[in-house]
């Protein structure tokens, strides 16, 4: 009987798309003697669309992380069901690594987005968090709904998590109307040694900048005291995308779940893992943040579980669990680099007879 591979795919960022990884992957497994089932998944970041393959998308124009109008697609899965990509509206691949700040940029688009949403009808709208190049608590995104912030001085507020330490007062908008789920690729609360601030420096902060947008951030949880502000704050996932877990729940009135097994189940990964010889999962980086609601983490979690072997291809691999079968070599990999070592690890973990 020739073995199952449930084949998850997710983009490399920065070299590889979704649909690339999946293709690569899958030549791999079929190079190896094996049937492949591809699912293509996501924890709330980049490929959340893609995964979720909703029934129709529409376009709309926002603001984007340095203020100026971006073009953002906007899932339907139902007409009373939306999904927001965040990093669509705030995300890093927005901005030129040269210029890459969160001190300015905002998450005012994401609501905007949230807004078109409702305006289309939406009753329910999923809000992926994840790849944001913001710090700002998610107050860009509740400015967009007509929240008011105000310097020590009385003085508009400047966009950006750069000016949260200088906030002076908050006024109230109106949330759009809509139940919000944020869907958040990391567990972490807002403030601490493990809250949003450890992101920082991926999305172009500088130590100093860090302090400063750490500050701002304790800054804006003192302001959002009459709305739960501090409570909200220790809660899982609301460190997520630069605090925008935080501003999902505080400023939406929303609810913050773990992304990935809130998609993997949605793709129907649990019934093709009861089928599975072996589970395949590949990752840019992975690191012991990839266990902490990062999607390869929880797929191996799951796999774990259901007593199911798993492989892992990765250019950087360190801190993966015991018994996962890794392969990788650093560099950047093509696609055909990444059917290669798809290939090895499936042989390797299924005792075939490498090449």
């Amino acid at each position: 009987m020739t073995p199952t591979v449930v084949v998850v795919a997710q983009p490399f960022k920065g070299t590889l798309d979704a649909h690339e990884v999946a293709q690569a992957l899958a030549r791999g497994v079929e190079a190896a003697g094996c049937d492949a089932r591809i699912v293509k998944a996501s924890d709330g970041g980049d490929g959340l669309l893609d995964a979720l393959a909703p029934r129709i998308r529409t376009t709309h124009q926002v603001t984007g992380p340095l203020g100026t109008p971006v073009t953002a697609d906007l899932g339907w899965l139902d007409e009373r069901t939306a999904v927001v990509e965040s990093r669509l509206a705030c995300g890093l691949s927005l901005i030129p690594a040269a210029r890459r700040d969160p001190l300015v940029t905002t998450t005012r688009g994401v609501g905007e987005l949230v807004t078109a949403a409702a305006r289309g009808g939406a009753t329910v709208v999923f809000l992926g968090l994840g790849g944001s190049a913001t710090m700002d608590g998610g107050l860009g995104m509740a400015r967009a709904w007509g929240w008011t912030a105000c310097d020590l001085d009385g003085q508009p507020l400047p966009e950006g998590g750069g000016a949260l330490e200088d906030l002076g007062d908050l006024a109230p908008g109106r949330p759009p109307g809509v139940r919000l789920v944020g869907l958040s690729d990391v567990r972490n609360v807002l403030l601490g040694e493990d809250g949003a601030a450890v992101y920082a420096p991926q999305k172009g902060a500088s130590p100093h900048a860090i302090e400063r947008l750490a500050a701002g951030l304790r800054r804006l949880v003192e302001l959002t005291e009459p709305w739960n502000g501090p409570a909200l704050a220790a809660e899982e996932g609301a460190g997520a995308a630069g605090g925008l877990g935080f501003g999902v729940m505080c400023f939406g009135g929303g609810t913050v779940i773990p992304g990935a097994p809130w998609v993997l189940d949605r793709v129907g990964f649990p019934a093709l893992l009861a089928e599975a010889s072996l589970v395949l999962v590949g990752e840019a980086r992975f690191d012991r943040t990839s266990l902490d609601g990062k999607l390869p983490g929880e797929v191996l979690h799951a796999a774990r579980r259901h007593k199911v072997p798993a492989a892992l291809v990765a250019p950087c691999a360190s801190d993966v669990p015991a018994g996962v079968v890794v392969e990788g070599e650093s560099g950047q990999w093509t696609a055909d680099d990444l059917a290669r070592h798809a290939e090895r690890a499936v042989r390797r973990a299924l005792c075939l007879p490498l090449p």
